[in-house]
């Protein structure tokens, strides 16, 4: 399959500090990519270096095949949109969109004519005459992204591009982008810290963390199978669980926090007997019931005392404080409403399937 951008072990450091560390990196024609991390983690950095506004102290960038070394960003088949837009706020709509045409010389009337074809995609048909300032934030980051488009850019770099906006707002956004993407086929690579935006919108997403990936898959293999601790903490709700492996099967490894809380979980990587280990377990894999009689067969049980109820409609979840140890486990409520009257202080039980959690050996970093 084409590539559109292939990053190859490229490294930007600042001092003593390596932003970027021999990253290498495929993204196919059409996709929707995201990079995925926490701030500071160097994914900005990585998108500045692929925009050509950095250079890379090592390796090369190629875009559609092409070395980018001692490329100019106006001569790179890339365009950008930011958190903050950047739209001219003196200039029409129509002329914000055209702009990028009207520095390369095309003539008016073909302007016209794309900047037309090119709204009416993007849902603002007739908006050509309107000011910026009379436009909505969801309708002003359409312009942004049509006067990109416009431009018949391979790439489509977006740095956070929803940051800025209410949250009702962006989760309308999150859906026209990718609808969007979808309709046009231009390769998107996205940046983001919000986890959420990276597992809806794209097809494979790279964790980014201090400089390196973590892992690179789709949404679903991040979320159900991750590679690493960091993947499994950063991706997702879990709880953590932190303790020495007292037992490992073939495929299982059973923890024992310093509190006694024995947990069973699938085991990721190698794992001795002794070693220091972490369990993470998805609010949504725990089963809860009011009689340990009612959880499934195969679950490995506890009870405990409700701590406090966390109501968000459909994603409504319960805090529970296993009695023995008193840790803390969340639980995420079915969306039934059979717990609907479930009250702080309550006793319940609860458990979950071992190969529903998962297993790593704690990295010497982390003791």
């Amino acid at each position: 399959m084409e590539q559109d951008l292939e990053v190859d072990r490229v490294t930007k450091r600042y001092g003593p500090l390596t932003a970027v560390d021999s990253l290498s990196l495929s993204i196919a024609h059409g996709s929707f990519f995201s990079i995925l991390g926490p701030s500071g983690c160097g994914k900005t950095t990585l998108l500045r270096i692929v925009a050509g506004f950095l250079a890379p102290d090592d390796g090369d960038v190629r875009i559609g095949g092409r070395s980018m070394r001692g490329v100019a960003p106006n001569r790179r088949p890339v365009n950008m949109v930011f958190q903050h837009l950047a739209l001219f706020p003196m200039m029409t709509v129509g002329e914000n969109v055209g702009y990028g045409l009207a520095r390369r010389g095309v003539g008016r009337v073909e302007i016209a004519s794309r900047v037309d074809a090119m709204l009416k995609r993007v849902g603002l048909p007739r908006a050509q005459d309107k000011r910026v300032d009379e436009l909505s934030g969801g309708q002003r980051q359409r312009v942004a992204i049509a006067r990109s488009l416009v431009l018949e850019p391979t790439l489509l770099l977006l740095d956070e591009p929803l940051g800025a906006l209410d949250l009702k707002l962006r989760e309308h956004m999150k859906i026209e982008l990718k609808q969007l993407q979808a309709d046009f086929g231009t390769t998107f690579v996205y940046i983001t810290h919000d986890q959420s935006e990276a597992l809806v919108l794209s097809d494979r997403v790279a964790v980014m963390n201090a400089g390196r990936f973590e892992q690179v898959g789709t949404p679903q293999e991040l979320y159900y199978q991750p590679s690493t601790p960091f993947v499994a903490g950063f991706v997702g709700a879990n709880n953590r669980v932190a303790g020495r492996a007292v037992r490992v099967d073939d495929e299982e490894v059973e923890l024992s926090t310093a509190d006694g809380l024995a947990v069973r979980a699938r085991m990721r990587g190698a794992i001795a007997v002794g070693e220091p280990i972490e369990a993470f377990v998805r609010p949504e894999v725990v089963d809860l019931a009011r009689d340990a009689g009612e959880l499934p067969r195969a679950a490995q049980r506890f009870s405990g005392r409700v701590e406090s109820l966390l109501f968000d409609g459909a994603n409504s979840a319960v805090l529970v404080r296993e009695e023995r140890t008193h840790a803390e486990i969340r639980i995420a409520l079915p969306q039934t409403g059979r717990f609907a009257d479930l009250k702080v202080g309550e006793t319940v039980a609860f458990g979950f399937d071992a190969q529903r959690a998962v297993c790593f050996r704690t990295s010497s970093h982390d003791n």
